[in-house]
């Protein structure tokens, strides 16, 4: 019964992902939003691993994030970075898309962001895509 149960789980985790790459997030271990983040990435088929760190502004140097654009946990995925909670809708777009960028941000926590809903609240917030010199451009905007 157990191994037909793990086969099911094996079919719908394959059958819910099939052309999504792997999501690896750095977070603290005590971070109840980045786990919220997590779980939203995952409900919108992206497999994910989670590499917990209690510092993970190293991670957030190495892979050449402004300081400008931080938040609580860093993603990669294929060579992207996602900092913060980005809506997994605009990470789909930007893996459909290929832009020439580093990644996409979310800086900051704003409430209605994937992972910090309170309710119906809404602050209004920006995904922005960022290149490695450090230039921005908007490429989503939320709650407006």
């Amino acid at each position: 019964m157990v191994l037909a149960l793990l086969g099911v789980g094996a079919y719908f985790q394959f059958w819910s992902s099939p052309d999504l790459p792997t999501v690896t997030v750095y977070k603290s271990p005590s971070c109840n939003c980045c786990g919220e983040w997590v779980t939203h990435m995952k409900e919108q088929g992206f497999p994910v691993e989670v590499e917990s760190r209690f510092d993970v502004k190293p991670v957030k140097k190495q892979v050449g994030l402004p300081s400008s654009l931080a938040a609580c946990h860093t993603a990669v995925v294929d060579s992207y970075v996602v900092e913060g909670h980005v809506p997994a809708q605009d990470v789909k777009q930007l893996l459909r898309e290929t832009p020439d960028v580093r990644g996409l941000s979310v800086p900051g926590m704003p409430v209605g962001s994937p992972g910090m809903e309170r309710g119906d609240r809404v602050e209004p917030y920006e995904v922005v895509t960022f290149t490695p010199a450090g230039d921005t451009t908007v490429f989503a905007q939320y709650g407006r």
